[in-house]
């Protein structure tokens, strides 16, 4: 069984993936009213894997005896500027949660709870790999220039998981 402070903190990492999800849905939204569809679809495939990131976090909270709950979440925005703008803004929200992951980290330790951690780790792995890929497309946005995004649009429209 886990401590109630550390079943509180996770309960607020459901619901943070949740608004990360709903913001991503956001920007896949405004990709495709902006006419580009393969962005909005790498943006609501980016959605899905934060859902999925709350059900886990809610699951790992009831395998531990704990209670998972749904709070409020809160409005994300709805208007966005370029598409750089944007994943620039993704890549700098992905900074945030791998900050909030790494905070829940350091609590799991002062609880003293292994398994925790354990469970934890793989999400501070992964933010690796979400803060990499978010900056590596701005990256190449960069490089790509304004005729390039369409281009680069196609490409990431071919997302699949």
């Amino acid at each position: 069984m886990m401590t109630e402070k550390l079943q509180q903190v996770l309960n607020d990492q459901v619901a943070a993936e949740m608004w990360s999800a709903n913001l991503y849905l956001s920007m896949s939204f405004y990709f495709e009213r902006e006419g580009y569809p393969g962005f909005a679809t790498w943006m609501k495939r980016q959605s899905q894997e934060e859902l999925q990131h709350a059900y886990t976090f809610a699951e790992y909270i009831i395998k531990r005896g704990g209670i998972a709950k749904v709070d409020k979440i809160d409005v994300v925005p709805s208007g966005w500027g370029s598409p750089i703008e944007i994943f620039q803004h993704a890549y700098e929200h992905e900074c945030h949660i791998s900050k909030m992951i790494n905070t829940l980290v350091g609590i799991a330790a002062s609880e003293k709870d292994n398994a925790t951690q354990d469970f934890l780790w793989g999400f501070v792995r992964e933010q690796v790999e979400e803060e990499s890929t978010a900056q590596g497309i701005v990256d190449r946005m960069k490089k790509a220039g304004e005729a390039g995004l369409f281009f680069m649009d196609v490409e990431l429209g071919r997302r699949t998981e």
